[in-house]
C-alpha cells in the first residue's frame, strides 16, 4: 500500500471515529489531487459542520467535484442539495439528473428517492410505471 492509500484510509477511519480535524489533514490533499473519495468526505463535513463552522460553498463544491468523477454517494447528495435548495438553489431537473446517475449505478437510496419523485409527480411528469421500476430495483439492491 502506497502512501496514498495509507492516507486515504487514515483519513477515513479518522472521519468514521468522528476526528474531523484529523480527517480534514489527511483528505484536504488528497482531494486537491482529485481523490472522489476524499473528496466525498469533505462535502460531507463542511455540508454538516463536522468539526468545524459549516461552509456551505465548500460543501457543495466538493459535492460537485466528486459527483463528476462518477462517485455514487456524491451524485445522491447533490441531488438532495438540489432537490431541497441546501448549499445551493433548489433546482428540480439538476436532482433528477444526480438521482439517476448515482441509481443508474446501483444506490438503492438514489434508486427509492426516484420511485418517490416518480410517484408523486415532483420535478418529473407522475408516473406509477417508473415508479416501480424505481421501488423494485432499490429493494433489489438492498
Amino acid at each position: 500500500m502506497n502512501q496514498h492509500d495509507m492516507d486515504l484510509q487514515s483519513g477515513i477511519s479518522a472521519f468514521e471515529a468522528k476526528e474531523f480535524t484529523l480527517a480534514l489533514r489527511l483528505l484536504s490533499p488528497l482531494a486537491d489531487g482529485g481523490n472522489s473519495e476524499a473528496q466525498y468526505r469533505l462535502a460531507m463535513m463542511f455540508h454538516n459542520g463536522l468539526g468545524r463552522v459549516q461552509n456551505d460553498a465548500a460543501g457543495f463544491k466538493w459535492m460537485c467535484a466528486a459527483a463528476g468523477q462518477g462517485h455514487a454517494f456524491a451524485q445522491h447528495g447533490l441531488g438532495i442539495m438540489y432537490l431541497y435548495g441546501e448549499c445551493t438553489q433548489k433546482d428540480q431537473s439538476q436532482a433528477i439528473e444526480w438521482f439517476q446517475r448515482a441509481a443508474e449505478q446501483g444506490l438503492p437510496g438514489a434508486q427509492m428517492t426516484l420511485g418517490m419523485l416518480y410517484e408523486n409527480g415532483q420535478g418529473v411528469k407522475k408516473d406509477e410505471e417508473k415508479a416501480r421500476h424505481w421501488y423494485k430495483l432499490a429493494e433489489e439492491n438492498r
